[in-house]
């Protein structure tokens, strides 16, 4: 019921929508409809998936005929590249809408359905992620969750992005080490054909958080 929750269940089911269209397999598909809030939130989350998939086909076409004339064009919706889509939904997920949960008793029996926590904020559409629970700390070991934290953790130093140690590190600090390398290198290449190196000692400095 997570952010996390949020992006696996959409890239789950785009990867579904993917592979289906794909292989061009016809079919039916069981609707999970139970009358829970994480049930409403999956389905939420799995067709934004599925709709980011439609969203970005493209037409292609060729061309057939003598040298490469166009007297014949064959047209086709085509799938983007997958990355394509991990990407969009990476942005959904930064920017995913938090959800509450309400009940409500129905013929069926109590009923959860979610509404947007915040009305000032635009509601979320079906291209939208949503979750109604606050993502678990990874900064520290949790068995629950399965997260080992970021203690020992590699850093980039240089980095301002989720690698970098400032924010990896949770404010701890890191440790730095230097570290020998053995490396190829004075590569040269012999005609014909092979190449040679030497055996070069390199020193990097290894950051790590605290």
């Amino acid at each position: 019921a997570t952010r996390e929750s949020a992006f696996v269940h959409a890239i789950a089911s785009a990867g579904v929508a993917f592979a289906v269209t794909r292989s061009c397999a016809e079919g039916t598909y069981a609707r999970e409809n139970r009358p829970d809030a994480r049930s409403a939130m999956n389905r939420h989350n799995n067709e934004a998936g599925r709709t980011t998939i439609l969203d970005h086909m493209h037409l292609k076409c060729k061309c057939h005929g003598l040298s490469g004339s166009c007297e014949v064009k064959t047209c086709w919706w085509a799938q983007p590249d997958f990355r394509a889509i991990g990407d969009f939904l990476k942005d959904k997920y930064d920017s995913a809408s938090e959800m509450v949960v309400e009940k409500h008793r129905e013929s069926r029996g109590w009923v959860e359905t979610l509404r947007a926590k915040y009305a000032l904020f635009k509601p979320p559409t079906e291209r939208d992620l949503v979750y109604y629970e606050n993502s678990p700390n990874f900064c520290e070991p949790n068995p629950e969750t399965g997260s080992f934290g970021t203690r020992d953790r590699t850093c980039n130093v240089t980095s301002p992005g989720i690698d970098g140690c400032d924010l990896l590190c949770c404010g701890r600090g890191h440790n730095t080490r230097t570290e020998k390398r053995k490396e190829k290198c004075h590569c040269i290449f012999h005609w014909c054909c092979y190449v040679s190196c030497q055996e070069c000692t390199r020193v990097y400095d290894v950051h790590t958080c605290k």
